[in-house]
């Protein structure tokens, strides 16, 4: 008789999932956000204004060793993001909320249950710690945060 593995109590679907997390997820991860922000009405034009046709490639394998880092503790990201966010102008809440919707959207379809939290609870700090950011940059106050508006 096969038991079955859902209900081995040596099981640990959290070390399972993590055995998943590997370059190829955070890429379909990353892929699959960017083509969602390419096309979103709020975001896409600010990306659009940012990043030109010809280094979306190069942009997204960036922004894949970002998430290796985070993610593997790959160290092949060792840029400043922040600064170039800045540099990006009016953005502000709606623009963050609008990134954690889409992102939600694309890590619930990409990843299983406990990876796709573990993304969005980088994702939500990292929002958080730009936000946090853009507000001093502005001088306003940095804290507290308001809650971001629905994505």
């Amino acid at each position: 008789m096969t038991e079955d593995p859902q209900r081995d109590p040596q099981r640990d679907p959290q070390r399972d999932a993590q055995a998943l997390l590997d370059e190829a997820l955070i890429r379909r991860v990353v892929d699959g956000f960017y083509a969602r922000v390419r096309q979103d009405a709020l975001l896409g034009p600010v990306f659009r204004g940012a990043i030109p046709d010809a280094r979306w490639p190069h942009h997204l394998a960036t922004i894949a060793d970002f998430w290796s880092g985070i993610l593997l503790r790959s160290g092949r990201y060792n840029g400043r993001p922040l600064p170039k966010h800045l540099a990006l102008g009016a953005i502000g809440d709606a623009h963050f909320a609008r990134w954690l919707a889409l992102f939600r959207v694309t890590v619930d379809e990409v990843c299983p249950p406990d990876l796709a939290a573990l993304f969005m609870d980088r994702a939500g700090r990292i929002a958080d710690s730009f936000r946090l950011g853009l507000r001093i940059h502005r001088g306003e106050a940095p804290a507290p945060l308001p809650p971001l508006p629905p994505g």
